[in-house]
C-alpha cells in the first residue's frame, strides 16, 4: 500500500503535494486552537494528530525546499508553519504543563526569530506585517513563562521599532491595539523586577528540600499529592500581559520545578544589585541564574497540572473546575486559587485594585512607610462562629468579571460546595476571603484545605505616585517571601546589600525546613494538613503561610488589627501561631539582619532573650 502511494505520489507535482498537506494542517490547527485548556485527556490524542500533519509537512518542505522556491514558496510561509508549530508546542504545554513542551516551543521561536522569516517585504504587506507582530507578541508570552527576561527585553525592543515602521508604512491602518500591547510589557515588567527574581520563584532542589529528603509525616494517613490547578485573577486595572496577571504568573511558577541539578548555576551579583548581564527573570541588572535549553529534568517528578482563567463567566470557571476534580486521580489533590476582589464594604480604595488589594509596588520606586494601623490579634477565633458566615450568606463573593452585572460575575461560597468531594486546596486572595471559611464543617466529603488572605492589604507609599503599585501582599509572601517582607519593611532592591539579602535568604530557608520538621512530627496536626504535608508545592505554601502570619502579626503600624491578619482553615498547632518563640524568633533574626526591629512588636520575653544571646 506504501508502495503505491510512494509511486502514485512521484506523479504528483511537489508544489500539490506541499499544499495539500497545508490544507490539511490548516485545518487541523484551526480545530484544536479553538480547544479549551482544561478538558486535557479528551483532547491528546487529537493533539498527537495534528503535530504529526505539522511533523509531516515540515519535514516534507525541508527535504523539497529548492523545488517548493521554484514554484513559488515564500520564506514567510515557511515562517508560518514554524510558527504554529510552536504554538501548539505551548498550547501543549499550557494543558500538560510538562515542560519539554514549553522548551521545545521557545526553540521554534526563536528559529524564525533568528531566521527573520516574515522579513522580506514586511512593510509592503501590512498581513506580513500583522503576522511578525503576532509572533512577536506570542514569543513574549513563551520568553516570560521561561523565565528568559533577556529574550523579553529584545522582543519589547523589536516590536516598538517594527510598530513605528508600520506606523509609517501603513498609515492608513490603526495600531491602537499593537500600542496596547507593547504598554502591558513594559508594565508587567516595571510590576516584576530583577529584584524579585533573585530566587526562582520555582520549586528549586538545590534551593528547597528534594521531594525525596521531605521528612514522614507522623499524623497523616494518607499521602496525597497536588495534581491539578485551577488558577484564577481579576482585578479592574490590574498587571497583566494578554491573559496572564502577575498574580497567576507567580503562582505558576511556583507550581513548577526548577530544572535544578546540574541547570542551576548562581553568579556573583555586586552589592549594589547591578551586573553585567540579565537575571534569572531577565531584567538588564543583574546576573543570577543560567537555563539550559531544556528545560526537562528527568530526575524530577512531573508539574501538577494547571488551568489559568482570566476573567471567566462563572459557568466557565465550574466547567472548568468540574472537570478538573472529575480527572483528579484517586491520590490527587486540586489546589483552587482565586484572586479577585470582593463585594464586602471594609475595604479602602486603590488605584490599582478597586478592592484596596495592592502592596507589592515597582521594586525601584518604594520608599520607607508608616501606614494606617494594622492589626494582629494573637488569638485566633473561629472565624465561621466568631464572624458568622454562612452558606446561604448571598453578601460577599469574589468578582471574576465586572461587577456591573451583579452576582452573574460573583463566585459565591455555596459554589465551591459541590466540590468537596475531592481533595481541596483552596488559597483565595480577596477583601472577601474570610466569607469562605462557611465552607468548613460544610464539606460533602472532604474536609477543605483553606489559606485565606487579610481583609486589607498594606498601602505602599511611593517616590513618585504616577506609577501606580501592583500585586498583592498575600501572594507576594507565598511566592517571593523574602522580597515581599523587604518591600513591606519599605526597602528596595537597591537599597540592599546582596550579602545581607543573602544571609537573610538562608535564615529563612532554614527556618521554613525547621517549621516544616516540627509540623511533621507535632501530634496534633489536623490530618487536613498532615495528608498535604508530604507534597511539596503544598508543604512550601504551608510554611510560606505561616512566615506572611508571623509578620504580619508582629508588625508594628498593624498591631492588633484582625482585618490584616492572613487565616488558615482548619487551625495549625498553637506552637505556630504569631505569638509562639518559634514564630517570633525567626521575625526577630530577620529584622534584625536589615536593621529593623523596631517595626515591630516582640514580647519582653523575646527581646530579653534576644540580648542574652547577643550577650553571649
Amino acid at each position: 500500500m506504501s508502495q503505491q502511494n510512494s509511486s502514485s505520489s512521484n506523479n504528483i507535482p511537489v508544489s500539490e503535494v506541499y499544499w495539500s498537506l497545508v490544507a490539511k494542517a490548516d485545518k487541523k490547527f484551526s480545530k484544536i486552537r479553538d480547544l479549551p485548556y482544561y478538558q486535557r485527556n479528551r483532547y491528546d490524542t487529537y493533539f498527537y494528530k495534528v503535530f504529526k500533519v505539522y511533523t509531516q509537512l515540515w519535514k516534507f518542505q525541508q527535504e523539497n525546499r529548492q523545488k517548493l522556491v521554484e514554484a513559488g514558496l515564500k520564506r514567510w510561509e515557511i515562517g508560518d508553519i514554524a510558527s504554529r508549530i510552536g504554538q501548539l508546542y505551548f498550547g501543549q504545554y499550557m494543558r500538560t504543563s510538562e515542560a519539554s513542551y514549553l522548551s521545545e516551543s521557545y526553540i521554534f521561536y526563536e528559529a524564525v526569530l533568528t531566521r527573520e522569516y516574515f522579513k522580506d517585504g514586511m512593510f509592503q504587506d501590512v498581513n506580513l506585517s500583522s503576522k511578525q507582530l503576532r509572533f512577536l507578541a506570542r514569543f513574549v508570552t513563551v520568553c516570560l513563562v521561561l523565565n528568559r527576561r533577556d529574550m523579553v527585553y529584545q522582543l519589547l525592543n523589536q516590536l516598538k521599532m517594527l510598530l513605528d515602521e508600520c506606523k509609517r508604512a501603513f498609515q492608513e491602518t490603526d495600531f491602537k491595539e499593537w500600542k496596547l500591547v507593547v504598554q502591558e510589557i513594559v508594565k508587567f515588567l516595571k510590576a516584576d523586577p530583577a529584584f524579585m527574581n533573585i530566587r526562582p520563584l520555582r520549586y528549586s532542589v538545590v534551593l528547597d528540600l528534594h521531594p525525596d529528603c521531605l521528612p514522614q509525616v507522623v499524623e497523616a494517613k494518607r499521602k496525597l499529592r497536588l495534581r491539578d490547578a485551577l488558577l484564577c485573577s481579576y482585578h479592574p486595572n490590574e498587571v497583566k500581559y494578554s491573559e496572564l496577571t502577575l498574580h497567576t504568573f507567580q503562582i505558576l511558577q511556583s507550581l513548577e520545578w526548577e530544572p535544578s541539578g546540574s541547570f542551576y548555576q548562581t553568579c556573583g551579583i555586586p552589592p549594589s544589585g547591578a551586573g553585567t548581564g540579565f537575571g534569572q527573570n531577565g531584567a538588564p541588572g543583574t546576573s543570577h541564574v543560567n537555563y539550559s535549553q531544556d528545560m526537562s529534568d528527568p530526575t524530577l517528578p512531573p508539574n501538577p497540572r494547571k488551568s489559568i482563567l482570566y476573567r471567566p463567566s462563572v459557568t466557565n470557571f465550574l466547567a472548568v473546575l468540574a472537570t478538573n476534580c472529575e480527572e483528579l486521580p484517586h491520590d490527587g489533590v486540586l489546589l483552587l486559587y482565586i484572586s479577585a476582589a470582593g463585594s464586602s464594604q471594609n475595604s479602602f480604595s486603590s488605584p490599582s485594585h478597586g478592592a484596596g488589594r495592592s502592596f507589592m509596588s515597582h521594586a525601584a520606586d518604594l520608599e520607607a512607610t508608616s501606614t494606617s494601623s494594622l492589626n494582629s490579634e494573637f488569638e485566633i477565633a473561629n472565624p465561621t462562629s466568631a464572624k458568622g458566615y454562612c452558606l446561604s450568606d448571598q453578601s460577599s463573593c469574589l468578582y471574576i468579571g465586572s461587577r456591573s452585572s451583579g452576582g452573574l460575575n460573583g463566585i459565591y461560597p455555596f459554589d465551591l460546595l459541590p466540590f468537596t468531594r475531592r481533595p481541596l486546596f483552596l488559597v483565595i486572595d480577596s477583601d472577601s476571603s474570610k466569607a469562605f471559611t462557611a465552607l468548613s464543617g460544610s464539606e460533602k466529603g472532604e474536609s477543605v484545605a483553606m489559606l485565606l488572605s487579610p481583609a486589607m492589604s498594606l498601602p505602599i507609599s511611593t517616590v513618585d505616585s504616577s506609577r501606580q503599585p501592583s500585586g498583592s501582599s498575600f501572594t507576594s509572601f507565598l511566592t517571593i517571601p523574602l522580597q515581599a517582607f523587604v518591600l513591606m519593611l519599605g526597602f528596595t532592591g537597591s537599597d540592599i546589600d546582596m550579602d545581607m539579602y543573602d544571609k537573610a535568604d538562608k535564615l529563612l530557608s532554614s527556618s521554613l525546613n525547621e517549621w516544616g520538621l516540627l509540623l511533621a512530627a507535632s501530634d496534633n496536626l489536623n490530618p487536613v494538613w498532615a495528608q498535604t504535608l508530604g507534597d511539596p508545592f503544598l508543604r512550601r505554601l504551608l510554611l510560606r503561610f505561616i512566615f506572611c502570619r508571623a509578620v504580619l502579626a508582629l508588625y508594628a503600624p498593624i498591631f492588633n488589627k484582625t482585618e490584616y491578619l492572613p487565616e488558615c482553615i482548619p487551625s495549625l498547632p498553637d506552637a505556630f501561631l504569631p505569638t509562639s518563640d518559634t514564630c517570633q524568633r525567626i521575625v526577630l533574626q530577620l529584622a534584625d539582619i536589615f536593621g529593623a526591629t523596631s517595626k515591630f512588636n516582640f514580647s519582653k520575653e523575646m527581646m530579653l532573650s534576644d540580648n542574652r544571646s547577643q550577650e553571649n
